[in-house]
């Protein structure tokens, strides 16, 4: 056992699991601090990865070298492609997990990396010198000294439990709540708030009726998270589909009185995107039904997670409800739903590397920054792995642009708007994302984590070698003809206007009737084109489809990095600036704004004031 180290990491939950690994592959002496060695990387929700904008973030986290994509690839029971019948920058990978596979899968890769030491306890002080971070004190006196800290506490920070009028203290079932931090972090002039969040009841998944349901598979040829070679599913587990109705709703309804939601007990705010269902009732009363996703929690085992009946109602209440569900009728339940309450820190008290402003070298990753999701967590983990790591080597900082990728828009979002309810990703949250897709992660962001020491050069030679073959191709398109007997059948059977005369083969492509999955089957049965994957051929006739709208997203952002990368010194003095309107100078001198850019997207600060700033800079 060590007294000191170059990172500590509070907190093994998906941010903690990634910044330990980020800066430990990095080259720092790395120790995690978790409450319970038999909770590493537990998936305290539901058993899935990705999702809607969720899914590019797995994919832009394994780009750069972290380890959720190739652990989700290695766990999963089913994988889906949502959205394919929208455009491709709406594409989102989501998979089914296996919850304990899952979390073995991501303590073999942290035990694997010998710059990691593991310590079991409770962290409840920060260690401060000089308004620098020192290292940490546990709840068993033993104090460890480091560079840096990252704090992912999850929803452990006086965390209080919810079923019914019972209320506990924890962070999630069977686990206790940290306290003494919060209250340390106020004493040095940190901010903080509540918010809560819920889970499902869990059932016994050999009690229910899956006739009474309908059944949803996965992809027929599913794909994966990694770019690197990880396994491909050939077995696949189905969920089930089933719906409330009014005889649920009213059950639910005679519990109402008791609700710690509705009688006022809990008073953290909640995610508006997934309410409980007492909520989606209250809320949306002209609604008869809502969605129910059975969801199986691993390959072997019973344990079904009852997605979309998130609740904090009394478990008598819970039970009698479910049981007027579709194909619950004799549903026994493991265990009911709760809701938990939390503190967590405004997040514009940090820099864009996840620094705290107010602590050198402390960072803050995860729910303790107001996100809710295990990919929005890693996501964050990882950058404040990767710049907690480079603090300590005296290196550069290493951000990402909201051009360059959603986990640039989700730090930016949450540093200069903040967040005044657990802040989710979506794609509509991102002004590029016709850039920023799933496909084209790793040609966005390896090279840069390759750079920095967190890519591997395996890795960097794999996207090398698809940006080659990528090339070869679009260049092969480019310049093969097509003749009006070789096509015309073909066009015919697309509904697509038939060729009079030879024609260009990359004009033909763009035709709007003709879809990517047709390309990619025309491309098979042209001559003289080059043998590649799938995976080179989606890739190059989605660059092809879509290249006006790519140049014109690509420009717009050129034209608004002159701004971004404007920069504004800490130090600035608002105050000398008379004319800025005083909402807007009290955000910029509280906020502090790296870059002109991140002043314009506060909240308050109107564009006369940008403009004020911007003449003052001489621009």
């Amino acid at each position: 056992m060590h007294s000191s180290y170059d990172v500590i990491v509070v907190g093994a939950g998906h941010a903690g699991c990634e910044a330990a690994n980020a800066a430990a592959t990095m080259g720092s002496k790395v120790l995690l601090i978790t409450m319970n060695m038999q909770t590493i990387a537990q998936m305290s929700c539901n058993p899935a990865m990705g999702g809607v904008a969720k899914g590019q973030i797995v994919r832009e986290v394994d780009a750069l070298g972290g380890l959720s994509g190739i652990i989700s690839d290695k766990s999963m029971i089913q994988f889906r492609m949502l959205n394919r019948s929208k455009g491709p920058a709406m594409w989102s990978p989501r998979c089914q997990s296996d919850r304990n596979v899952f979390a073995w899968e991501w303590r073999k890769a942290l035990e694997g990396n010998s710059r990691i030491d593991f310590w079991q306890d409770t962290v409840n002080e920060i260690l401060v010198k000089d308004g620098k971070v020192s290292g940490v004190k546990t709840s068993l006196g033993v104090e460890f000294l480091a560079g840096a800290v990252v704090l992912t506490n999850g929803t452990f920070l006086n965390g209080r439990m919810f079923i019914g009028e019972k209320v506990f203290g924890g962070g999630r079932t069977a686990e206790r709540s940290a306290t003494g931090l919060t209250e340390q972090l106020v004493t040095l002039g940190f901010e903080s708030g509540r918010m809560k969040t819920g889970t499902p009841p869990r059932v016994d998944g050999r009690s229910l009726n899956y006739a009474a349901m309908e059944e949803q598979f996965g992809d027929e040829q599913p794909g994966k998270f990694s770019y690197m070679d990880t396994p491909v599913l050939t077995n696949q587990r189905s969920c089930w589909i089933t719906y409330t109705n009014q005889e649920v709703h009213e059950e639910l309804k005679t519990g109402f009185d008791k609700s710690p939601m509705f009688t006022g007990r809990i008073k953290g705010l909640g995610p508006r995107y997934c309410p409980s269902v007492e909520d989606k009732i209250n809320r949306f009363a002209d609604k008869d039904r809502h969605q129910i996703f059975v969801e199986p929690e691993g390959w072997d085992t019973v344990e079904v997670y009852v997605n979309g009946f998130s609740t904090s109602l009394p478990e008598t209440v819970q039970y009698n409800a479910l049981r007027k569900i579709p194909g619950f009728e004799n549903v026994r339940m493991f265990r009911p739903g709760y809701a938990v309450e939390y503190d967590f820190f405004p997040p514009t008290q940090l820099k864009p590397t996840l620094e705290t402003q107010l602590v050198k070298n402390l960072f803050f990753a995860g729910q303790i920054n107001g996100t809710t999701g295990y990919e929005e967590a890693a996501c964050q983990g990882l950058m404040a792995g990767i710049n907690a790591h480079r603090n300590v080597s005296e290196e550069d900082e290493f951000t990402i642009k909201r051009s360059e990728g959603y986990i640039g828009v989700l730090i930016d979002d949450l540093i200069t708007k903040g967040t005044e309810e657990p802040y989710r990703m979506f794609t509509s949250r991102a002004e590029y994302r016709t850039l920023l897709r799933q496909d084209n992660a790793d040609l966005r962001l390896t090279e840069k984590g390759y750079k920095i020491g967190l890519a591997a050069e395996e890795r960097y030679q794999k996207m090398v070698a698809k940006k080659e073959d990528v090339s070869l191709l679009t260049d092969a398109i480019r310049a093969a003809k097509v003749k009006p007997e070789e096509i015309n059948n073909w066009l015919a059977a697309k509904s697509s206007a038939p060729l009079r005369e030879k024609s260009n083969l990359y004009t033909l492509l763009k035709r709007p009737e003709i879809e990517l999955k047709d390309i990619k089957e025309l491309l098979e049965i042209l001559p003289d084109m080059p043998g590649v994957g799938e995976e080179i051929i989606e890739q190059t006739v989605i660059e092809i489809k879509y290249e006006d709208y790519l140049s014109r997203e690509k420009l717009n952002a050129e034209k608004l990095d002159k701004w971004e990368n404007l920069s504004i010194n800490p130090s600035f003095d608002y105050d000398r600036l008379k004319a800025l309107s005083f909402e807007g100078k009290e955000k910029l001198k509280r906020l502090r704004p790296a870059t002109i850019g991140q002043a314009s997207r506060i909240s308050g600060v109107s564009p006369s004031d940008v403009s004020i700033l911007l003449v003052y800079l001489g621009r």
